[in-house]
């Protein structure tokens, strides 16, 4: 049986590809990789690789999964989010108790209106 393995690219639909790219890589802090033409911009978060792209085909402004991306110190982490400019969607809050840990998250707005999930597992 043929199993996936790692995700190695996530496409975002954005209106505007300079706005994206300044809200990734300045206010999340996402290393810049490279434009492939106007429309197209990519990003490293951490191996995995994010696609920023104007809409194409059947797609649609800020109708996409959600991002979720961990992070240590939560409640920090999105109060630097905010005060950089990001949109807060939902404070950091407990989300679901683990039998070793505490799964924690907010979430954030890029500037169309993407949601963008912050997760912590606090362990105990």
């Amino acid at each position: 049986m043929t199993k996936l393995s790692t995700i190695g690219q996530i496409a975002i639909t954005v209106s505007d590809i300079d706005r994206a790219l300044a809200f990734y890589r300045e206010v999340l802090g996402l290393e810049f990789l490279f434009r492939a033409g106007p429309g197209l911009a990519f990003l490293n978060a951490d191996g995995v690789r994010l696609m920023l792209s104007t809409p194409q085909g059947e797609g649609a402004v800020a109708a996409n999964s959600v991002l979720y991306f961990k992070v240590s110190a939560i409640e920090a982490v999105h109060a630097a989010f905010v005060a950089l400019g990001a949109h807060n969607e939902r404070a950091p809050q407990l989300a679901a108790q683990m039998p070793d840990h505490q799964l924690w998250l907010s979430f954030l707005r890029d500037p169309d209106g993407n949601l963008v999930g912050l997760m912590e597992e606090k362990r105990f």
